[in-house]
């Protein structure tokens, strides 16, 4: 019994001194961080391309008068609608009233004139046949009768222009549209013609009403291009659609087609102009301002993720992938505009990448991560906030 204890005594001292001579068991590392990924939405999609711009009218003219004279009276009120032809100003009449009557009187005194030389032929034309008269003394006469008959023509012409003049002192809207301010109050002297005349007021067309923006030339060649392919038709030749949103909205409420697209690109901006029009009947969309318009970019099999899983490396646009062992990769990626909510990406992804669409905060490229599946859906309207592309 004794030797039984002391046996027991000296294994337990045995396996005590075994322990202190022994490492401590290593860490356990920890487990790779979390995130979730998807891969790309496919659909069909309508693509918007989006560009800022100005409000333009169709018509602008600058209302001057034709003849000079003092301003009798003016006759609309500033800022007001008027239409084409409405009366704006009166110059003084009296003195062109005067110019009519005196052109008149130089009329009747030529035609008196032309009468009697056209009865000094009649009377020669038997006399020359029978030799009373001579040839010479007739085709004076006929002469006399040719310059009567230009002196009329002459005096009727300066009658004409008399006339046109006093018609002029009567100042008319050209277009119709939105009129500035009167620029010359009545009792001022005013210079009219050709050149230098006196800048009466302006008039602006308000509906139809354009809007001028300006296209990169990247967007232009990708549009030349679509066309070329049949997947869009050129806005040189067909009025594409397009909407507008002004600065204080957030749905493009405004709908329009597209009428015009300049000729060449700017080589300073590399820019190209296009021009929409829309209509306006309420007068909201004003002369100057700005808006963000949508121009419709044709129909495509496209790609699509939430633009909170896009990343910036320096000037360039990237996302993270993971692979089946759970690394961490990039692609260098071409944006597209928002879509239905959701990012569109031209170029650089395939749909069969996984990538990651929550806590890319904790993805580094080399490393690690547990990927959870996740899915991307389109973002209702409401939910969705504008985003220039």
């Amino acid at each position: 019994m004794t030797r039984a204890i002391a046996l027991g005594s000296i294994l337990l001292v045995a396996q005590l001194l075994a322990g202190c001579d022994g490492k401590p068991a290593a860490d356990a590392a920890p487990p790779p961080p979390s995130v979730t990924v998807a891969r790309p939405l496919q659909k069909t999609i309508t693509e918007w391309d989006e560009y800022t711009g100005r409000f333009t009218p169709l018509e602008s003219v600058e209302v001057r008068a034709r003849v000079s004279g003092f301003i009798d009276s003016v006759h609309f009120q500033e800022g007001q609608i008027v239409k084409q032809g409405d009366l704006l100003f009166v110059i003084d009449p009296r003195p062109y009233r005067l110019a009519v009557e005196q052109a008149k009187a130089d009329v009747d005194r030529g035609q008196a004139k032309l009468e009697i030389a056209d009865l000094d032929v009649q009377r020669a034309t038997p006399l020359v046949r029978s030799q009373t008269l001579t040839e010479r003394e007739f085709d004076t006469r006929q002469s006399t009768q040719h310059d009567a008959a230009g002196q009329v023509a002459s005096a009727q012409a300066a009658l004409k222009q008399a006339q046109l003049n006093l018609e002029w002192t009567e100042v008319r809207a050209p277009i119709g549209g939105r009129i500035s301010d009167k620029r010359v109050d009545a009792g001022n002297l005013i210079t009219g013609g050709q050149s230098g005349a006196t800048l009466l007021t302006v008039i602006v067309s308000i509906d139809p009403i354009h809007f001028v923006f300006d296209g990169s030339e990247a967007d232009f060649l990708r549009y030349v291009r679509l066309a070329a392919a049949g997947g869009r038709r050129s806005s040189r030749d067909a009025q594409n659609p397009v909407s507008v949103r002004l600065a204080d909205e957030t749905d493009y409420k405004h709908p329009g087609r597209m009428d015009f697209v300049d000729n060449v690109l700017n080589p300073k901006t590399g820019t190209i102009r296009g021009r929409a029009i829309f209509d306006n009947k309420d007068g909201l969309l004003t002369p100057g301002f700005f808006g963000r318009l949508r121009l419709f970019g044709g129909e495509h099999d496209g790609l699509l993720v939430p633009d909170g899983a896009v990343a910036s490396d320096q000037s360039s646009k990237i996302v993270f992938t993971v692979a089946e062992d759970g690394t961490v990769g990039t692609k260098l990626v071409e944006l597209g505009p928002m879509v239905d909510g959701l990012r569109v990406i031209r170029s650089g992804l395939a749909p069969t990448d996984r990538i990651v669409i929550d806590g890319l905060q904790r993805a580094r490229p080399g490393g690690k991560v547990t990927a959870q599946d996740g899915k991307i859906e389109p973002v209702p309207a409401a939910a969705a906030a504008p985003a220039a592309p």
